[in-house]
């Protein structure tokens, strides 16, 4: 428990305390952490530890700007002036409907911002603590003053905290401090005095990462307490993000709205002239600007990319920014690193390798199910090789992964990284179990493994000497001549440059160039199988000299480790070919295994494969011509990502990266989707990304891109619903007085069918699912109009048409003296705007290949519009504020048939468009 009145906040010096007075204050235990009661009283107290976003939108702040809209302001105006010459029904009725168009776009936004803060939910990561005396995962949210939290590379800082153990631990806090140099921290306390923020070396801070190492924290302060929660308050006025396709479409509106308003200025100059009556002509300029106005547009973007976003999470992509739903359509290039994406990430030892001596375990170590059992007998006349003992010994001691013990058995199972896994499996099958191995061989000292160095370092004292003799029997010399000894672990050919000895039959002899070749070309044979091939290398070693440990040291051998490719990644790689998307391998692999894989899977049948070291020597022009053909890249770094992305994009592509580590944040920012993968990707790596595969699969990528697609088109087709709709009332009510008639449509009306076309209907289009051949087409390139493909003209002839019917029916009847003219007009214009719904389904295909029943949310608007039509038209009360009459049952059947012309006019037309040339990408 804390002390009374004890705050865990910037006001107390943790800096300046030993660790274990920082922990006492704080009430809890370095080793065991808080106990959930302790967790819950705190998270009472002090809050969950998250900042506060004054600039998302709050239900009051949607309901606001849903009054505030240029539609509803002109409508207004209209009610106003209803009141003020005395038509208080027109006003009163007017004011009614304005409310019920904010109700259903409230419901419509809300629904959308919901959607949007779940999937911000989904994407707070997940971090490790000690609680009642076990380590733990809980949400970010989570965390309280006192948690002891376990960091280590790749994390994302949750919380500020006291800095209790480090191992190499460095932080990058440039985002809090503008310090570029990442910053090794320590345990000891600083001097009591005021120092400076990045000067605290025993401090983390929320918003900074961890780059290298791993240690444990103290947490002071959490939420809005944090240092980065203080800059939080001053910068409270955080828009929301609009995509690129919003801003596009906001600024279409506001020129309908600019043109609409200008014709509607002329109309009623020209009937002011003409001498007709003010207010009648007022009426009328409203009716033609609410005619224009597309008000359901930004609701309806904003559903499509909220919903889309949903979708997607049911096929394990989770979008992080919701601009990366309209760009997966336009996505030319995948970059898609191999291991866990393309393979099934299901690691198994299936060859080791010493002195040239290869042993085949293919059929022994196979573990499909997780938990095994230890100490194989079929493997143990293998295990009496020395050199074998030492590998297996060193993979599984050099290495972060654990073996868990199910309870009562003596079956285990392995967490952790699945390569370093599959080691550690695959000692144990031969006896060596690792949590034994660490008592007698200790870990007091590691350098982590880093992409650069491509491997990883151990450094483990000796305190059984008989475990030493049976591990190091045959090595020619005396266990107990050393105190500790040093293991590396790592890619071959970066092993190699740090040793200078090799372990053979015949002892330990120099590494020479015959050696050399031998050791490459068993590695060589290995790689050019398909298998993953990690090195061991050990030397004995003193206390206090770590710090050379990665020099002069003995090769033993490596491991053969088998990664299957996914089944299901062949059909969505020729899928994604088929859809204009080429892949493209990027690999920390060795050439040889990556070239397999990509054969396996059919990225080429003979892939032309570039190494990092080729790409180091290549100039920025002879790069930009190598990726033009170049499918695989292996023993590539995270700088050589950066290069490939951006050499990409200059050639016009729009590139999706996939990207785990730290390092890969720059190449995942600079892609125009980044891609992290949930499953092994580190905390800045999903940061940096604007999507996160959940089950790390290739197969996933092309599932969102087929989502983005269908996004994209389903807004391309509410546009031209909205607009040609738009366009076919405006010619209606400015052509009828043009014609002798009376005003066709009074406002009240106009805006009941925008509400019914654009509300009800509009949302159905919203949902609709992929068209057929979606994926048979070229993406939609970087700069082609939103209306391409001749959807101008398509909206033109179709506007022409929904007005013309109206006006030639309420012409027609008019001048036959008949005085429901007005109510058949209107009711014609419902019902051919129902059509065109269904007609505009699909942009190339027939409706009736995509199933007339297909999109349910349509046809229950469909089923809506009409219902609701038929209330307007015979309820009583509705026709008296709607200024409607009844029609003759057969006329209303009638009109509802009649205007189905529409429908085929629609069909028709993509009928000709397939007959024609293809249609463009997108249209």
């Amino acid at each position: 428990m804390t002390e009374p009145g004890a705050k865990p906040a910037q006001e107390t010096r943790w800096y300046a305390l030993p660790t274990d007075e920082a922990v006492k204050r704080l009430g809890t235990e370095p080793e065991a952490g808080l106990a959930d009661e302790d967790v819950r009283r705190r998270l009472d107290e002090y809050g969950t530890n998250e900042l506060i976003e004054a600039g998302r939108k709050g239900p009051w702040r949607i309901l606001r700007d849903q009054l505030i809209s240029t539609m509803v302001l002109v409508l207004i105006a209209a009610a106003l002036v209803s009141a003020l010459i005395g038509s208080f029904k027109d006003a009163g009725a007017i004011l009614a409907i304005v409310v019920l168009n904010a109700v259903l776009g409230f419901v419509q936004e809300y629904r959308a911002e919901q959607a949007m803060a779940a999937l911000r939910r989904l994407s707070v990561p997940s971090v490790r603590v000690r609680r009642n005396g076990r380590t733990v995962e809980v949400s970010s949210p989570e965390l309280v003053p006192g948690d002891i939290l376990l960091l280590e590379d790749g994390n994302l800082v949750p919380a500020d905290g006291r800095v209790i153990r480090s191992s190499s631990l460095r932080v990058q806090e440039a985002a809090l401090t503008g310090e570029s140099e990442t910053v090794e921290k320590s345990v000891e306390p600083l001097e009591n005095g005021d120092i400076a923020l990045g000067d605290r070396v025993n401090m983390v801070y929320r918003g900074t990462y961890v780059t290298y190492g791993h240690g444990s924290v103290l947490v002071t302060a959490t939420g809005m307490q944090t240092e980065l929660g203080r800059i939080a308050e001053l910068i409270q006025n955080v828009e929301s993000e609009q995509t690129p396709l919003q801003r596009r479409l906001a600024e279409l509106g506001k020129g309908l709205v600019v043109l609409s308003l200008a014709v509607a200025a002329l109309v009623f100059l020209l009937g002011w002239w003409r001498g007709e009556p003010l207010s009648l002509m007022f009426m009328t300029a409203v009716s033609i600007a609410v005619a224009a106005i597309p008000e359901g547009l930004p609701a309806v973007v904003t559903i499509a990319l909220a919903l889309g976003a949903q979708r997607m999470l049911r096929r394990k992509a989770l979008i992080r920014k919701l601009p990366a739903v309209e760009t997966l359509g336009s996505v030319t290039v995948v970059c898609s690193d191999k291991t866990g994406t393309l393979t099934e990430n299901r690691m198994t030892v299936t060859m080791l390798d010493v002195s040239s001596r290869r042993i085949d375990l293919a059929e022994h170590l196979s573990h499909d199910e997780p938990f095994f059992d230890r100490d194989a007998p079929e493997l143990r006349p293998v295990a009496e090789s020395a050199q074998l003992q030492l590998l297996l010994v060193a993979g599984s001691l050099c290495n972060d992964a654990e073996l868990e013990q199910r309870k009562g058995s003596e079956r285990f199972r392995a967490m952790g990284d699945p390569t370093e896994a599959a080691l550690v499996v695959a000692a144990a099958r031969f006896g060596w179990v690792k949590a034994e191995l660490e008592k007698d061989f200790p870990r007091c000292g590691d350098i982590p493994f880093d992409s650069e160095r491509k491997r990883m370092a151990t450094v483990h004292e000796v305190r059984s000497s008989e475990t030493a003799g049976t591990v190091f029997s045959g090595i020619g010399e005396s266990a107990a001549d050393f105190e500790r000894m040093a293991l590396v672990k790592g890619a071959v050919d970066s092993l190699l440059t740090v040793v200078d000895r090799v372990w053979t039959e015949e002892g330990v002899v120099a590494l020479d160039e015959e050696w050399r070749g031998r050791i490459q070309e068993a590695h060589e044979s290995l790689a050019a199988q398909g298998l993953r091939v990690l090195g061991v290398a050990w030397k004995p070693t003193e206390a206090g000299k770590e710090e050379d440990i990665e020099s002069e040291l003995i090769f033993v051998g490596f491991f053969g480790i088998v990664d299957p490719p996914r089944e299901e990644v062949r059909a969505a790689i020729a899928r994604s070919r088929s859809a204009g998307i080429r892949p493209i391998m990027i690999t920390g692999d060795h050439p040889l295994t990556a070239r397999y894989i990509a054969r396996q899977l059919g990225i080429a049948e003979d892939p032309e494969t570039l190494s990092g070291r080729e790409l180091d020597a290549f100039s920025a022009d002879e790069l930009d011509e190598a990726v033009e053909s170049t499918a695989v890249f292996a023993r590539v770094t995270p700088e050589h990502k950066l290069r490939i992305v951006e050499a990409l994009q200059k050639s016009g592509q729009v590139v999706a990266m996939t990207g785990d580590g730290v390092n890969d944040a720059p190449a995942l920012r600079r892609a125009d989707i980044g891609v992290a993968m949930g499953i092994t990707g580190t905390d800045v790596a999903k940061e940096a990304a604007d999507m996160v595969l959940l089950d790390d699969n290739f197969t996933t990528i092309v599932a969102a891109v087929e989502e983005g697609r269908t996004i994209y088109d389903n807004i391309r087709k509410f546009v031209k619903f909205s607009i040609a709709g738009n366009l076919g009332k405006i010619l209606f009510v400015v052509a009828g007085p043009l014609l002798g008639m009376p005003l066709p449509l009074l406002p009240l009306q106009i805006l009941w069918l925008n509400l019914l076309t654009d509300g009800l209907l509009g949302l159905g289009l919203s949902v609709e699912k992929s068209e057929p051949g979606i994926m048979e087409r070229k993406p939609v390139s970087r700069g082609q109009s939103f209306f391409a493909g001749g959807m101008i003209g398509q909206i033109v002839r179709t506007g022409l048409l929904i007005g013309v019917i109206p006006l030639a029916a309420g012409w027609w009847l008019y001048s036959d003296g008949d005085e429901n003219w007005q109510t058949a007009a209107f009711t014609l214009l419902a019902f051919s705007q129902l059509w065109q719904s269904v007609g505009v389904r699909a942009s190339r295909h027939s409706v009736f290949r995509l199933g007339l029943f297909s999109n349910r949310a349509i046809l229950f608007a469909g089923l809506a519009v009409i219902v609701l039509q038929a209330a307007v038209v015979y309820l009583p009360a509705l026709q008296n504020v709607f200024s409607t009459r009844a029609l003759p049952p057969e006329f209303f059947v009638l009109s509802l048939v009649g205007t189905s012309v529409v429908f085929w006019f629609l069909e028709a037309g993509k009928r000709l468009r397939r007959r024609g040339r293809s249609t463009p990408a997108g249209s």
